[in-house]
């Protein structure tokens, strides 16, 4: 395969990637590949006894960050509106991120839209520091088989202060 060479090759800094405007297809394509959302969760029971989740996201292509979370009543429920959270927030980047910074004045609107989702805007600065990992390409469904391994993490850090508990 002969590939054509442009007569010249210029660069631009975007989102602190370098894109050369005289690149092959091949590596634009792959440097595409390579954007993933990257999703942190953890987990810790509240005083009531009930699950916290709390889903900390950031999106490259808009360099900006999310911070959600979520109650639950049990493990398993809330294993189930993880996966629906992360579907969500993985299908409505761009409204998110359209009412979240660029339209900044109306967060009404941005409580309201995750509420639909049954999340809530976690406006705490700190994140845990055991968090279970999850980067997925923009605009692509969360696979299932990547919740097994989240799953586990997140069950192992409640497993944790138990057993510290019972030391």
């Amino acid at each position: 395969m002969i590939q054509k060479q442009l007569p010249f090759c210029a660069s631009l800094r975007s989102n602190d990637k370098l894109i050369s405007i005289g690149e092959s297809m091949a590596t634009r394509t792959q440097a595409m590949r390579t954007v993933r959302n990257d999703y942190r969760c953890s987990i810790e029971r509240n005083q009531g006894g009930k699950y916290c989740i709390r889903i900390q996201v950031h999106y490259p292509r808009h360099a900006w960050d999310l911070g959600v979370y979520f109650l639950a009543s049990s493990f398993d429920r809330a294993m189930k509106k993880l996966e629906e959270g992360l579907d969500f927030l993985q299908r409505n980047e761009e409204k998110l991120w359209f009412w979240g910074v660029d339209r900044a004045e109306d967060l009404g609107f941005s409580a309201e839209f995750l509420k639909e989702a049954g999340l809530k805007l976690d406006r705490r600065q700190e994140f845990p520091q055991k968090a279970a990992s999850l980067s997925v390409a923009p605009e692509r469904d969360v696979p299932a088989f990547a919740l097994g391994p989240m799953r586990r993490g997140l069950a192992e850090a409640m497993e944790a202060p138990r057993a510290l508990a019972g030391d």
